[in-house]
């Protein structure tokens, strides 16, 4: 028999420091710490990495190089190491043709019931696919989008042929493709188009294959004519067209995608939806939310394929489980969020027959009211009592407390971080001396003081999405909370609505922030420019001397630091670059000092030393908040591809902390933060609102709604079961609405602290 534990011994990868630990096997393992503590280096880029290096190595090296590339960890020896799938974040790719549907697979299950249950049969399973021939619809091609062109964007009205009145490029005046229709003898080719009768213009732009009378004799001896909108249809917006692909820029700006005329967005052919069951066609079924189709499931009755109809509701099941139902199968994946697409994974690997597999995940907590959580975490038991193991990365106290065993890192973040501060159960975590386990089990309290509104922001008759015709007023000059489990409506109101009623709001929303190898902290907040131009003022050189992108960089690796080797059937490799020894520079950049220091060294300083090294205000300024934000451990320097996403979600908070009478719409501010960040950032709301500013955040945390002056709960459900105002008013009314689940979370969660008695 092999061992009961992982052992890892001596990992130093990233800011690990020679870490050694034991982790048991088919329990579930919470790794805790505050971000940058070194949770995600011992997770993912040493456990989760050498296990997807080893298995990727046993394939041939014609595959391995289509296969995601995965460097050697920096750790001397692990042991007994299982296969381990990554569940993580990112969003699903693919293209229009991926949904729901078909990447959990329940598509299939459907495709399999209505070729043997309806009426009138018309075929086996695979003719229900939209990706086949014989069941597509043959306008759209399966797509249920087709491309229509938009003719003012097209066309100048205001100008004749003769004028170039056709805007696409290589229809302009003297071009052959111009002369088709000048040299047609159709048209008064001086007439303004505005001046075109209705038969004139849809001649001009729509008419096929017309044969010709009166053509000029340089028109080709086929004298067929062919309108405007075909001739583009054809040349430029098929999919193998070459010159379409020369063109994409300007195509796009006469093209828009609308819903298909034939199969209104079925995407099948009239054929495949005839067939129904118990009066509906496959396309009903997954243009349903997923908790009515469950209903629908329910209501359907057959003996023979009880197996197929009991599989799909399942999986249905299993999708209303992790708080989906509010989704339906036609939702095409690249729409879906980061914590839907982990959702879809989990429902994914429990449909697997696997065991003895590693499944580490990547904060499944994300965008997750208690509710929702209280479903996953059984679904993670599931997926332990099937003989795996389960190692989760994550902050949240719901998902931390079904630990079988916890390793928490620290003590703090960055440099500081990087040890095992403590290994054991949850109740022995209790007793620990770390950061999480004071944060954890320390008490909570309502605000003693509630901040009085200002006046109100109104958000009036809102229907977009769920929403069900709501109207809300939002006090100014406080904090306000907007609850909800997810699908409730919450983003739609605020994100969507709000932001769209009050455009000139702050909104600091979840998109992505742009990052690459050559940005960092100080490109990013903008400081570097003034740093550069300190050392040039003080050297009497130029500012551009001291950029990595310009005349400063080391010639060997353009200023990356590394050296990247692309071998021909291998992996690509990354190695710290010799000539300058990973400082980007040249050597004679390096000669220059500004107090004492030259710009590597500059760029090596945490946000916290950087601050106390400059006294310019522009410099000084920015570095504060970054403190105040929590990042004051990371360097100047460090790439923002290596930090973490709660790492980033505060850098993008710190750059929009103008502080001035404004309204900000924050999205779920505490999103990869330990416990003890989220006292910091209440700090930094509590400021903005103090400095006279008006704070919306939508949020789960309840640490977060106990803070709050007001608080906003959607739903009561998700999806059609939301998009409803269930509660407004102070937070600590809130644990005795009856109707509000967040409510009934929030009293469980202070009761739980040891602060309410029980009533």
């Amino acid at each position: 028999m092999g061992q009961d534990y992982i052992l890892i011994s001596g990992a130093r990868e990233k800011n690990l420091k020679n870490v050694t630990v034991r982790i048991p096997k088919k329990k579930i393992t919470v790794f805790t710490g505050v971000s940058g503590s070194g949770k995600s280096s011992l997770v993912f880029d040493t456990i989760g990495a050498e296990s997807q290096r080893q298995l990727n190595e046993t394939y041939s090296s014609y595959i391995r190089n289509r296969l995601p590339y995965y460097g050697e960890p920096d750790v001397d020896k692990i042991e007994s190491l299982p296969v381990s799938f990554v569940i993580n974040q990112k969003r699903m790719g693919g293209n229009a043709r991926s949904t729901v549907g078909t990447i959990t697979d329940i598509y299939s299950m459907l495709r399999l019931l209505y070729s043997r249950m309806g009426n009138p049969f018309v075929g086996y399973s695979d003719v229900f696919s939209f990706n086949n021939p014989k069941g597509m619809c043959e306008r759209c091609g399966g797509i249920g989008k087709v491309k229509t062109i938009d003719v003012d964007a097209l066309i100048d009205k205001d100008k004749s042929l003769n004028e170039g009145a056709i805007l696409f490029p290589g229809f302009g005046v003297n071009s052959w493709r111009i002369s088709r229709y000048i040299d047609s003898g159709l048209f008064d080719n001086s007439k303004k188009l505005r001046d075109f009768s209705k038969e004139e213009l849809d001649l001009l732009l729509y008419e096929n294959n017309y044969k010709l009378k009166n053509q000029a004799p340089s028109y080709p001896k086929s004298g067929v004519y062919e309108g405007i909108i075909p001739r583009i249809e054809r040349s430029f917006l098929r999919e193998e067209s070459r010159e379409g692909k020369n063109y994409r820029k300007e195509i796009s700006k006469i093209v828009t995608k609308g819903v298909c005329p034939v199969c209104e967005g079925k995407r099948l052919n009239n054929l495949i939806l005839s067939c129904k069951v118990e009066g509906k066609d496959i396309s009903d079924c997954t243009a349903m939310q997923i908790d009515e189709l469950f209903k629908f499931m329910c209501s359907i009755h057959s003996p023979t394929l009880k197996t197929v109809i009991d599989t799909i509701k399942q999986s249905l099941e299993q999708m209303i489980s992790v708080g989906l139902g509010y989704l339906s199968l036609d939702r095409e994946t690249v729409t879906l969020s980061g914590g839907e697409s982990q959702r879809i994974k989990i429902v994914k690997q429990l449909g697997s027959s696997l065991s003895d597999v590693l499944y580490i995940f990547d904060e499944p907590s994300i965008g997750l009211h208690p509710y929702n959580i209280d479903k996953i975490n059984n679904l993670l038991k599931l997926l332990r009592d099937k003989g795996n193991t389960v190692f989760i990365v994550e902050h949240d106290p719901d998902i931390i407390k079904i630990a079988d065993h916890v390793v928490d890192m620290g003590p703090f973040a960055g440099t500081r971080g990087g040890e095992v501060v403590f290994e054991g159960s949850y109740d022995e975590l209790k007793g620990a001396n770390t950061l999480t386990a004071r944060n954890l089990f320390n008490k909570v309290h309502f605000k003693s003081s509630i901040r009085k509104a200002k006046g109100y922001i109104e958000v009036k008759n809102a229907t977009l999405h769920n929403l069900k015709n709501v109207s809300v007023k939002i006090p100014k000059g406080v904090l306000t909370v907007v609850t909800g489990v997810a699908g409730s409506g919450k983003s739609t109101l605020v994100n969507e609505e709000l932001v769209r009623q009050y455009p000139d709001c702050i909104n600091i929303n979840q998109k992505e922030v742009h990052v690459s190898k050559r940005s960092n902290i100080a490109t990013f907040s903008g400081i570097f420019d003034y740093i550069r131009k300190l050392f040039a003022k003080e050297n009497h050189v130029k500012s551009s001397l001291f950029s990595y992108n310009s005349e400063g960089a080391c010639p060997v690796c353009k200023g990356l630091g590394k050296v990247y080797i692309e071998l021909a059937f291998m992996d690509t490799v990354s190695t710290k670059c010799d000539a300058c020894e990973g400082k980007r520079y040249k050597d004679e950049v390096l000669k220059y000092e500004y107090c004492g220091k030259n710009i590597d060294e500059v760029l090596r300083m945490t946000v916290e030393e950087a601050r106390k090294f400059f006294v310019d205000t522009r410099i000084s300024d920015v570095l504060g908040r970054l403190e105040e934000v929590g990042i004051g451990y990371i360097t100047l320097g460090q790439s923002l591809d290596t930090l973490s996403g709660g790492e980033l979600q505060r850098l993008k908070l710190s750059s929009e902390l103008k502080m001035k009478g404004n309204l900000y719409v924050i999205d779920e501010p505490t999103t990869g933060l330990h416990i003890s960040d989220i006292e910091r950032l209440m700090k930094v709301l509590d400021c903005l609102v103090d400095k006279g500013n008006t704070v919306i955040v939508i949020e789960h945390s309840m640490d977060v709604i106990t803070k709050a002056d007001w608080v906003i709960d959607m739903g009561l459900g998700a999806g059609q079961d939301g998009g409803e105002v269930i509660f407004e008013g102070i937070p600590c009314d809130i644990i005795e609405s009856k109707s509000s689940l967040t409510g009934k979370y929030l009293k469980k969660y202070m009761l739980d602290k040891n602060i309410l008695k029980n009533k």
